[in-house]
């Protein structure tokens, strides 16, 4: 491929596809672009899961999103998730999937009509799939997706090295922890509730409601 270098004038003047969130979680995401990683981390039992497949439903109101549950499957812990998080039975944009060999992902992700947002719970069930330099290739590879991967958390830290990874990639990272979302990166920021009566337990303070 031969290297091609671009003026400032249509570097300035270059612009890419944008999603227009709007409410609150339009307030700390802002406007991101439709392609990229971003980072859900956070200890067990702090609500990333809750707070991940609500996210799902929000932004599958702008685009196609598909929701990987690799560590849970889809059992019985998942879908009472799923109830307390109150999905909308009736939404036809936003699809589950159990845990799906990397290469059979990829396969599915290729097809035509395939989800634009793809969240991926939990990284680490895919670490030895995505390592080696395969998160980058397998990202670039569908460049046209935004991948939320989901990670736990050691020493306030995502947990593995390709999780590490991936938070160096990422536009966009939320740390989860004691019901609260601490939003950061390439968009406002900010804070976010996901359980009011037990965040206040834990951190002696109010916030945004996100319920």
């Amino acid at each position: 491929m031969a290297v091609r270098a671009v003026y400032t004038k249509n570097l300035l003047e270059k612009s890419s596809p944008k999603y227009q969130f709007t409410g609150v979680l339009g307030d700390v995401l802002g406007k991101p672009g439709t392609s990229g990683i971003w980072l859900i981390y956070g200890a067990e039992k702090n609500g990333k899961t809750w707070l991940s497949v609500k996210l799902a439903e929000f932004v599958s109101g702008y685009a196609k999103t598909l929701y990987v549950s690799g560590e849970e499957g889809l059992d019985d812990t998942f879908l009472k998730t799923c109830a307390r998080a109150k999905l909308n039975p009736h939404n036809r944009k936003l699809k589950f999937l159990d845990y799906t060999p990397l290469d059979e992902l990829d396969e599915y992700l290729s097809r035509r009509q395939a989800a634009k947002i793809v969240f991926i719970d939990n990284i680490t069930v895919y670490n030895d799939e995505l390592k080696n330099g395969v998160l980058r290739k397998f990202v670039a590879k569908h460049s046209n997706k935004i991948f939320v991967f989901i990670a736990h958390e050691e020493n306030n830290e995502p947990y593995s090295a390709t999780a590490k990874m991936a938070k160096r990639l990422a536009k966009i990272l939320i740390r989860v922890v004691g019901l609260k979302a601490f939003v950061a990166g390439r968009c406002p920021g900010g804070e976010l509730t996901i359980d009011m009566e037990r965040a206040v337990l834990y951190h002696g303070t109010n916030n945004i409601n996100y319920n």
